[in-house]
């Protein structure tokens, strides 16, 4: 398949809660056409092995964050040569974490990827299962791009990485704004109902 737009595909391919909003928020910055979680793709490839609904976005978009990309970055590199793919990670799994466990309390509780993505609803009394799967994620990446520079990008907002790493990998200009950081706080509107829930739900 080849990509319908002039420049490639890029796809972000680290988990969620590792800066992939900024990620997005970046490519719009710089003029790609991005999206972000596709909480319905992620059925279709986890339980369905169905990629059709994947291509419709793909023709739609030039650069992906969220789900489902990180749990199909293997295939999309077969479907998709000559695309850029860019793991976002965090300053520490335990940063990461905590990050995902605050989230998880304030996202509606039956409409979210955790159980598709990691095995369970919640990371609360699964934390090592989840350190487990950050830190083999990332590996794994890492392993499969070795030797791609070109190709992969690894990229820590919270450890000063920024327009200077960024943008000679896309080979686009850096742009005279500063990096947002976005998502910061987002969920914090959620009602209190809904985190009290999410409480005691985590604690099942």
């Amino acid at each position: 398949m080849k990509s319908d737009s002039n420049h490639p595909k890029i796809f972000g391919i680290g988990l969620n809660k590792t800066g992939t909003t900024t990620l997005g928020d970046c490519g719009r910055i710089l003029g790609y056409r991005a999206t972000g979680c596709h909480r319905s793709l992620l059925v279709d490839v986890v339980r369905h092995n169905d990629f059709s609904g994947v291509e419709k976005v793909i023709a739609s978009y030039d650069l992906f964050e969220d789900w489902p990309w990180p749990v199909i970055y293997r295939e999309l590199d077969k479907r998709y040569p000559g695309s850029k793919f860019i793991l976002t990670t965090r300053s520490s799994p335990e940063v990461w974490l905590r990050s995902l466990k605050k989230h998880a309390l304030r996202t509606p509780p039956f409409k979210h990827c955790r159980k598709l993505a990691y095995g369970y609803s919640f990371p609360h009394g699964k934390e090592q299962a989840h350190i487990d799967q950050y830190l083999r994620h990332n590996a794994e990446v890492r392993d499969y791009f070795a030797g791609r520079e070109g190709d992969f990008l690894e990229i820590c907002w919270e450890n000063g990485d920024g327009w200077e790493k960024l943008c000679p990998f896309l080979g686009k200009e850096i742009p005279d704004v500063p990096v947002p950081h976005s998502n910061r706080g987002a969920n914090e509107r959620v009602s209190r109902g809904v985190q009290a829930l999410n409480t005691v739900l985590s604690r099942l």
